[in-house]
Parts: C-alpha cells; structure tokens; sequence
C-alpha cells in the first residue's frame, strides 16, 4: 500500500509541476503578445485557456481521491493539500495571462505611452521571472526562497502604483488617452495579480515544510489579501 502511494504522490508531484510550467509559459507569452501587440499569439493563448482548466480540475480530483483512499498523515497529506491549493492559486493566475491577451486585441494600434511600456516591460519581466522562481522553490522545497519571493510582489505593487499615476497624468494632458489607459491600468493590474497568487502559492511551500500557515505579504494595492 504504501508504495502505491508513493507512486501515485511522485505522479501527483509530476503533475502539478507540470501544470506550473505551462502556467509560466502562458504567462510569459501573454506579456510577449502585449508587449510585441501580436494579436495572433494573443488569440492563441486565449483558445487554449481550457487546457490550464483542465489540467486544474484532474488534480483537485486526484487529491481528493488521494486523500479518501489513503488517509494520508503529517508531512504526506501536507504535501497533498499544498498541492490542491496551490493548483487553484496557478489557474487564476493563468486567467490574468488570459485577460492580458484580451488588452493585447483590445489596444489594436492605439498609441504607445514610453514610459508606461517601460514599466510594463518591467512588470511583465518580474512577474514571468517570479513564477519560474516559485516553481523551483516548489520542486526544490525550499521555503527560504518562497518566502524572498513575497519581496518581489510588493515591487511588483510598487510599479503597479506607478503606472496608475502616470496613466493618471497622462489623461490629464490628453483626454483622447483614456481608452488606452485603461487599458494600461488593467495589464498593470493583472500583473500584480499574478504576483499576488504567486504569493500564495509561497506560502503553501511554508506549509509544506513547517506545517504552519502564514501570510507572507497581507497588503495589496486594493486592500485585498494576497
């Protein structure tokens, strides 16, 4: 019994680990598509939204039936529910990769603001860095750098303000920018949210190791909880 269990955990692992990855790639080619406003991978990424569903949807199902069948004690049945929360905190991130394809059609060939696609540029980099980093942390283990990552999300914060503001400004000296700053605002946005899942997703790895849960950064720009 408990070799098949530890068979099934190690595929369990595979699994989610792979989930992670395709997560992280959709990711990374989401801020490509805005950045490059490639319209084509943008759709792309949008028609293929189903497959992060999916595959989130077979683990919760496999952790629950894991669960039932094993009865699963201490440092097994924490690395079970790290995974079957962890994988809802990766499919929501890969809907804010989804809401950016979306901005990436919707902005078309309005104007580009210099300074905000610098920052988004920015923003996009960390953030598609962060969720590669928090994989490693996951595969490895290895709190300490899951917790260094809630650093990371409050930079991430810190752009997303500044991008409100500078948008802001420049709807003050040109009206006609609205459109595309909202448009701006919400990729920011997005953005962030990924990091703050992200966030989330560190401190299930704390879990896993410490048994303790923890909040690793409470203060988002909305006033949400990460």
């Amino acid at each position: 019994m408990r070799r098949l269990f530890d068979d099934e955990l190690a595929e369990l692992d595979a699994d989610f680990t792979e989930m992670g990855m395709l997560v992280s790639e959709t990711i990374e080619q989401a801020v490509s598509s805005f950045t490059n406003r490639d319209a084509v991978a943008a759709q792309q990424i949008i028609d293929h939204d189903h497959d992060i569903n999916e595959r989130e949807i077979a683990l919760e199902k496999k952790t629950f039936e894991m669960i039932a069948l094993y009865q699963p004690v201490t440092t097994d049945l924490r690395e079970i529910v790290t995974i079957l929360k962890a994988v809802s905190e990766l499919e929501r991130a890969g809907d804010h990769a989804r809401n950016i394809a979306h901005a990436t059609i919707k902005f078309g060939t309005k104007q580009k603001i210099p300074v905000l696609e610098q920052l988004l540029n920015q923003m996009g980099l960390m953030t598609t860095q962060m969720v590669k980093d928090v994989l490693a942390a996951y595969v490895d283990k290895n709190d300490h750098e899951a917790r260094k990552l809630a650093d990371v999300d409050r930079q991430l914060d810190q752009l997303n303000h500044q991008v409100r503001a500078d948008s802001y400004a420049q709807m003050r000296s040109d009206p006609a920018f609205e459109t595309g700053a909202s448009i701006y605002l919400n990729v920011a946005q997005d953005l962030s949210r990924i990091g703050d899942y992200v966030t989330n997703v560190c401190e299930w790895i704390v879990y896993l190791k410490s048994g303790q849960i923890i909040e690793l950064n409470t203060a988002s720009q909305d006033g949400e909880t990460a």
